[in-house]
């Protein structure tokens, strides 16, 4: 069984950044297609951010993109968030995920699951 944690969260001010890690242990996640997902209070959880097993596609919420970068170290089988720029809007639980095939896709349900990481940007 895959076991993920995230870990990086904080608080801080609109406008820092903060880069977000994700560990998985177990079984290798390294040609699995890994994810970032969010969850603001009061909200549905919701898709930031994906890479493929190779590291090669990658792809983010329009709510993000070019403010984020998501990355991986498949030999430490860890990835990453960093996250810049950041708004009040990005406070949210962070959860990293993997899915059960090396290429990504959004219709596609991830199969682990993190614990999530508290992210909280003030104005």
């Amino acid at each position: 069984e895959v076991q993920m944690a995230e870990s990086g969260g904080g608080s801080l001010q609109a406008g820092g950044s903060l880069t977000l890690s994700c560990t998985a242990s177990g079984p290798t996640v390294s040609n699995n297609c890994l994810k970032w997902f969010r969850q603001p209070p009061g909200q549905e959880r919701e898709w930031v951010a994906y890479i493929s097993g190779g590291g090669t596609a990658t792809s983010y919420a329009d709510s993000v993109k070019g403010r984020f970068t998501i990355s991986r170290d498949n030999a430490k089988d860890i990835l990453y968030l960093q996250m810049d720029s950041l708004k009040p809007e990005d406070t949210a639980v962070y959860y990293c995920a993997a899915d059960r095939l090396g290429w990504c896709s959004n219709i596609r349900q991830p199969i682990y699951w993190g614990q999530g990481t508290q992210v909280t940007v003030s104005s």
